[in-house]
C-alpha cells in the first residue's frame, strides 16, 4: 500500500481556492411564527414592526399580505394555496408593501390581482412598481369635471353624459346589460386619447376570456389592461382586483393622460371583503 503524504502547502491552497470569491456578510431579518392557520387565514405572532399591506413570506415560499395588525397577532390573508402552511411554521418579514406593475408596458396584457400575466404572453417588460393604495389627492387638488367622456350610446351621452374624473354607477339586474354598456364605452375611447383598465371580479373564467377577445377584435386591447379575478381565485384576489386596477389608472393620471377604469362588478369584491373579515 503506497504511503499517504499531506503537504500543508497543498492543504492550504485547496482552502484558498473553496473560499474564493466568499465575501461574508450580516443579514437582520425578523422572523415570526404561525400560531394558527385555516380557511385561507393565518395568524402569526412575533413580528412586532410589521406594517398595514406588508408582504409575509412562509416557509414554503407563499406569500401573505398582512391586514390585520392586533396587539399579539397579525392576520394575514394567504395569497395562494394555504394547505401546506401549518401551525409553529416560521414566516418573514419582507418589508415590501403590496405594490403591482404599471405604465404603458401594462397595456394589451391580462393580469391577476397582483399585477401576475395571465395571458401567456410572457413576463411584463418595462413596468414600474407602484403601490396598490397610496394617499389619494384632496378636492381642492382635484380639477374639476370640464370634459366629457363619451360612450358611444347617444341616449346616455345626451341624457346623462359622463365626465371625464367623474364616477358613474351602472344599476340593473341579471342580463340587462349592464357589461355591454361598459364594454362598448371602451370600445369607443379607440383614438381619443384614453387608456382603459377593465377590472373582472367573480365572473366564470370563460366569460372574462370572451370580452377579452371581443377587445382584441375590434382593437381596443392595444390601450387597455385587464385585471381578472374570477370566481375560481380565492377571495382575496377579488378583493385586491379593484385596487390594483385602480393603481394602473392612477399612474397614468399622476402622467396627465386620461384612464378609464371598469369595476365588474363591485358587489362580488364586497362579498369576498365580508369573508375575509369575518374571518379575520
Amino acid at each position: 500500500m503506497a504511503e499517504l503524504t499531506l503537504s500543508a502547502n497543498d492543504i492550504a491552497a485547496a482552502i484558498t481556492k473553496g473560499l474564493e470569491g466568499y465575501k461574508p456578510s450580516v443579514e437582520a431579518r425578523t422572523v415570526g411564527r404561525v400560531t394558527e392557520v385555516g380557511d385561507g387565514i393565518a395568524r402569526v405572532s412575533g413580528l412586532p414592526d410589521c406594517a398595514v399591506n406588508e408582504l409575509i413570506e412562509f416557509e414554503d415560499g407563499t406569500v401573505g399580505l398582512a391586514l390585520n395588525l392586533d396587539e399579539d397577532s397579525i392576520g394575514v390573508v394567504v395569497l395562494g394555496e394555504a394547505e401546506s402552511i401549518e401551525e409553529n411554521q416560521t414566516v418573514k418579514a419582507t418589508g415590501r408593501i403590496l405594490s403591482v406593475p404599471v405604465g404603458d408596458a401594462m397595456l394589451g396584457r391580462v393580469v391577476n390581482a397582483l399585477g401576475q400575466p395571465i395571458d401567456g404572453k410572457g413576463d411584463i417588460v418595462g413596468a414600474i412598481m407602484r403601490r396598490v393604495e397610496v394617499q389619494a389627492p384632496g378636492i381642492m387638488g382635484r380639477k374639476p369635471v370640464h370634459e366629457p367622456l363619451q360612450t358611444g350610446i347617444k341616449a346616455i351621452d345626451a341624457m346623462t353624459p359622463i365626465g371625464r374624473g367623474q364616477r358613474e354607477l351602472i344599476i340593473g339586474d341579471r342580463k340587462t346589460g349592464k357589461t355591454t354598456i361598459a364594454i362598448d364605452t371602451i370600445l369607443n375611447q379607440r383614438g381619443l386619447g384614453v387608456k382603459c383598465i377593465y377590472v373582472a371580479i367573480g365572473q366564470k373564467g370563460s366569460t372574462i376570456a370572451q370580452t377579452v377577445e371581443v377587445l382584441r377584435q375590434f382593437g381596443a386591447l392595444e390601450y387597455t389592461v385587464v385585471v381578472a379575478a374570477p370566481a375560481s381565485n380565492p377571495a382575496p384576489f377579488k378583493y385586491l382586483a379593484p385596487y390594483a386596477g385602480c393603481a394602473i389608472g392612477q399612474q397614468w393620471m399622476e402622467n396627465g393622460e386620461h384612464a378609464l377604469v371598469v369595476y365588474d362588478d363591485l358587489s362580488k369584491q364586497a362579498e369576498a371583503y365580508r369573508q375575509i373579515a369575518l374571518l379575520l
